[in-house]
């Protein structure tokens, strides 16, 4: 159980971000949803019991400091950050060779996934460290294996697993702890419909399972490990994608 606890999820207004909210709600978690947009966020808070809406990109300084400067006058503190908000799934840049990723793109995709989560990491921990809480990064199966397409992509979600470690071994004496979620093929909308037919049916048989991950088995893995069920393991890097990389 989450209850009583103060969750935040970046990029949740739909997607695997909105299922992880829901998730905590169901947990009696106050959830916040976040988006760049306040009524879509408004919108998706209005689906979940317990839930908030706020507006943050965490591309912006002044967007993620404003909300920091909410949570601590609005609830005291945050016990749970979801690093959930990542850059879209972009077909030009995925199956561009490594040698012809432009500097544009490369920075494009770090502002979101790496700086921006930084960012807001870097913003919220002063709320946990005098009650402890839980840091979940979402990164990807490339991140851990590597791959031989989305060059951009995978550098950013490797440099989060080194963000939870740092995080995990500098803060666990204030009882924080970090993980991070390295994700497969999961059927979001986004990535799921941006796909042919026949790319999807490949996708599938890449794991044991043979079937593409839902959203809502992301969601239960970080209720889970949110809850103090996980209050003695730190730092960890855990693989959701039905049997492809196996360690």
């Amino acid at each position: 159980m989450l209850k009583s606890k103060v969750a935040l999820v970046t990029g949740s207004a739909k997607g695997i971000g909105f299922e992880i909210a829901r998730e905590f709600a169901l947990r009696a978690a106050k959830v916040i949803i976040c988006s760049r947009r306040l009524k879509d966020a408004q919108a998706s808070a209005a689906r979940i019991p317990n839930a908030d809406a706020a507006e943050l990109d965490i591309t912006d300084d002044s967007s993620v400091e404003r909300l920091a400067s909410k949570l601590s006058a609005d609830y005291g503190r945050l016990d749970i950050l979801v690093n959930n908000a990542g850059y879209p799934f972009d077909r030009k840049i995925w199956y561009k060779e490594f040698h012809k990723v432009d500097d544009d793109e490369f920075k494009d995709v770090l502002a979101v996934d790496l700086r921006g989560s930084f960012r807001i990491t870097r913003a919220v921990i002063p709320l946990m460290i005098k009650k402890g809480g839980v840091i979940i990064n979402v990164s990807s199966t490339p991140a851990v294996s590597g791959h031989t397409e989305g060059a951009a992509y995978t550098m950013a979600k490797s440099a989060l697993i080194a963000m939870t470690k740092h995080i995990a071994l500098e803060y666990g004496k204030k009882n924080i702890r970090a993980y991070t979620l390295a994700l497969g093929n999961i059927a979001s909308e986004a990535t799921f419909n941006s796909m042919t037919p026949a790319e999807r049916k490949k996708a599938a048989n890449e794991n044991a399972m043979k079937r593409w991950g839902r959203p809502e088995e992301v969601a239960k893995v970080a209720a889970c490990i949110a809850s103090d069920d996980f209050s003695f393991a730190t730092g960890n890097t855990i693989i959701i994608d039905g049997g492809t990389v196996l360690l």
